[in-house]
């Protein structure tokens, strides 16, 4: 028997000319709208699209059922918005995970608030440097800094990271402060091991426009941000950190930023789902938070 499934399934596709994109506005595995586009072409005996390796557009009998069952669609996205706008109050446990430095920071006043407005909702929350998978791990939503792989997840922009290079005080009066990038290769420079793949991650600025990445030699290396912060107030070298775990000490002297005009481009910072159709109010409520709390200064 034909279901609801298998003629999203298809709308989708059809808007999308793409079973691909097709499966990330539904939130489902590419293979899983390919299926249930199949099953519906068997029941109904017919073939609804042409399908290449390249493109995937519809046979006529594809574009006389869209034009049919498009406007039953209509009708039943106009009755899940009325629905939507029924009060529900978050309740049930908000599983997040977030990067350690970031979500310290950046993340938790977020769900405090959200706790202190909802007594039915609960939080859990894995603050981690690791990639974690958001759907094995069976999460509802993981903040990600960087740029994202086509995961056919949902992504949501909500900040950005900047990178700044900075040293202590103590460290520049005894060595002196580094004029260009150059000189910045020929210091004692404290590096960032990335918990994902153990490699050292690269310095990175911008020099006359262009986007430029330093790798030099390092004594020490660190796979933690705070670490990093701390080693440079002791006087152990330069480090390039994200601003959020030095803006603390860059307002009260303990640490001063050096060549700020070569700072590179911010990183993107998303908040991931696995879909945006049927998102709980817990999800919802905590992504309107992060968006309307207005992050993007670190």
């Amino acid at each position: 028997m034909k279901n609801l499934r298998q003629f999203m399934s298809f709308a989708a596709v059809a808007r999308n000319s793409s079973f691909a994109a097709a499966a990330r506005e539904l939130g489902l595995a590419p293979s899983s709208v390919a299926k249930s586009v199949a099953r519906l072409e068997s029941e109904l005996g017919v073939r609804l699209f042409h399908r290449t390796t390249r493109a995937v557009r519809l046979t006529a009998e594809g574009d006389a059922l869209f034009a049919r069952c498009a406007r039953v669609l209509e009708e039943i996205d106009s009755l899940e918005l009325s629905a939507a706008r029924l009060p529900e109050a978050p309740s049930g446990t908000l599983r997040v995970g977030a990067p350690i430095g970031y979500g310290t920071r950046k993340i938790v006043p977020v769900i405090n608030r959200l706790l202190s407005a909802y007594p039915q909702l609960n939080v859990d929350i894995r603050l981690t440097d690791e990639r974690v998978n958001l759907v094995t791990e069976g999460l509802d939503a993981v903040v990600r800094i960087g740029a994202l792989d086509d995961s056919g997840l949902v992504a949501r922009r909500i900040d950005q990271q900047h990178l700044v290079l900075c040293a202590s005080p103590g460290y520049l009066s005894a060595n002196g402060t580094p004029k260009s990038v150059a000189e910045v290769e020929q210091r004692p420079v404290i590096l960032f091991r990335m918990p994902t793949n153990g490699r050292e991650r690269p310095l990175e600025f911008v020099v006359d426009g262009r986007a430029i990445q330093l790798r030099p030699r390092s004594r020490f290396a660190l796979s933690h941000g705070d670490a990093m912060v701390e080693a440079v107030l002791d006087g152990a070298g330069i480090a390039q950190v994200p601003e959020h775990m030095a803006e603390r000490h860059l307002r009260n002297g303990t640490l001063v930023e050096l060549l700020p005009e070569c700072r590179p481009a911010p990183l993107p910072v998303n908040v991931i789902t696995p879909g945006a159709r049927m998102m709980p109010p817990r999800v919802r409520v905590f992504i309107d938070a992060l968006i309307s709390r207005g992050l993007g200064s670190g």
